[in-house]
């Protein structure tokens, strides 16, 4: 007599291996949506009218905006498919639009050339880019703290963030070495192009590689529980009906994600462009500056990331929420009236020293508020529809606000986004301390016991 069983998967997953591949896509990603933000200084002329640097820059910041109305969409979409299809397969096809938006960028003829074709098609690609961008935050951050090992989940989801501003570090890279080997003209007239067609490249390789990475252990399992027969009555995996069950930790996610991103973003994309605009420092020492500053930022997220296994996510979370609501004021109107570059660099970093308590934590934290039938798409659809509402709109209401003459306002904006997840960050429960990602594990044992023992019986 044969008794039907249903098993685990078994096969220990390459921790490291999958993580720094992971992170490469992640990496990719983020340098063509950087490149984006840190190269705009030179192309706005190319696909806008000639006008005000201002105005163009603003032109440009829109269109930045633009790109991140997709993310919803995306985090939705590609959520859906990495919770139905598999973490790998939806992190492959996200790096493959991100690829595909940058050589449409790198490629797109001037203004002057094609008229209002060239911004028509500057939108397209940063509706396609935003697209995947929002598919791959949910992605990878579920897909990092799954394949992590359990007790350093912190450490290794910590990652995303490396890769994300190795991404701009990357970015920032290659517009130092243009800076260097080319004229202020031939930047404008072709030396931005050179940025996204690398990306376009790079991307295609990395999407080849991702295919190789090991699938989520949580994945396979939850796999294994519909094919027993365990998920009986359950909502359709990855639908926006089965993540309704979860009103609390969405909301909670949101707040937690609204000052996070924005800071992140003031004191990443932002910052460059402050620094040359308001503060009157040269290009090149602006994109010097940010490029030593984003370098200390990143070894600071493993740290962070491995305290947070030790003490717990949420101490890590006040420590930027408190911190970010006291400095932020003081940090951009010191910054608006300095051309010192040193003065600059420790301003800067101060800002992203308390970042670093909110993106060190900001895969993990959400992903394990979540169980594995939804943890892609909880962790990537808020998180997307914060990233549009208030990431993506920073910078315009930046450079509109300083364009009013009214640019100190958004010091304020700034902190009062960093107080609403201070709000969360104090009345959330620490979800390290009944992390989803370790109950999801728990219980298959039991319930395929009892399968097992069900189908005996009745065979």
């Amino acid at each position: 007599m044969n008794t039907q069983q249903v098993s685990a998967p078994a096969a220990k997953p390459r921790v490291v291996s999958n993580v720094v591949k992971g992170c490469l896509g992640n990496l990719i990603e983020w340098y063509d949506w950087f490149v984006y933000a840190s190269f705009s200084i030179y192309f706005a002329k190319e696909f806008f009218p000639a006008g005000n640097t201002t105005v163009q820059l603003l032109s440009t910041a829109a269109v930045f905006a633009v790109g991140f109305l997709m993310r919803p969409l995306g985090g939705w979409i590609l959520g859906m498919y990495a919770d139905r299809h598999g973490r790998r397969n939806a992190l492959a096809l996200s790096v493959l639009l991100m690829s595909g938006g940058s050589l449409a960028i790198g490629l797109t003829p001037s203004f002057e050339a094609i008229g209002i074709m060239a911004p028509v098609i500057l939108v397209i690609a940063r509706l396609l880019q935003g697209l995947s961008v929002g598919g791959e935050f949910g992605s990878s951050a579920t897909y990092l703290s799954e394949v992590a090992t359990p007790g350093r989940r912190g450490f290794f989801s910590s990652f995303q963030y490396v890769s994300i501003i190795i991404g701009q570090l990357s970015a920032l890279l290659v517009m130092i070495l243009l800076q260097r080997v080319l004229t202020p003209a031939q930047m404008t007239e072709f030396g931005w192009r050179i940025p996204f067609i690398i990306g376009a490249v790079a991307g295609l390789v990395v999407m080849i590689l991702r295919r190789t990475m090991d699938e989520s252990e949580h994945y396979k399992i939850e796999k294994a529980r519909e094919a027993a027969g365990l998920e009986n009555g359950a909502k359709p995996v990855g639908s926006l009906r089965a993540l309704m069950k979860y009103p609390k930790q969405l909301a909670a996610v949101f707040a937690l994600a609204i000052g996070g991103t924005v800071s992140f973003y003031v004191f990443t994309t932002y910052m460059q462009k402050y620094m040359v605009n308001t503060s009157g420092i040269a290009k090149e020492d602006a994109s010097v500056i940010s490029f030593y500053a984003l370098l200390v930022f990143m070894f600071l997220q493993p740290i962070a990331g491995a305290v947070s296994d030790r003490i717990g996510r949420r101490k890590i979370m006040l420590f930027f929420s408190i911190g970010g609501t006291l400095i932020t004021v003081p940090v951009m109107t010191l910054l608006a009236s300095t051309t010192n570059v040193w003065a600059a660099f420790g301003m800067m970093m101060l800002g992203l020293v308390f970042c670093s308590g909110y993106t060190a934590c900001a895969a993990i934290v959400k992903a394990e508020m979540f169980p594995t039938r939804v943890r892609a798409l909880g962790v990537g659809l808020p998180h997307a529809l914060v990233a549009a509402t208030f990431g993506g709109t920073a910078e315009p209401i930046a450079l509109a606000l300083k364009e009013a003459g009214m640019e100190s306002t958004f010091f304020w904006y700034v902190t009062g986004c960093i107080a609403l997840t201070l709000v969360a960050a104090i009345m959330v429960k620490d979800p390290s301390k009944n992390s989803m990602l370790e109950a999801d594990l728990q219980p298959f044992a039991a319930e395929e016991a009892e399968v097992t023992t069900t189908r005996t019986a009745a065979l």
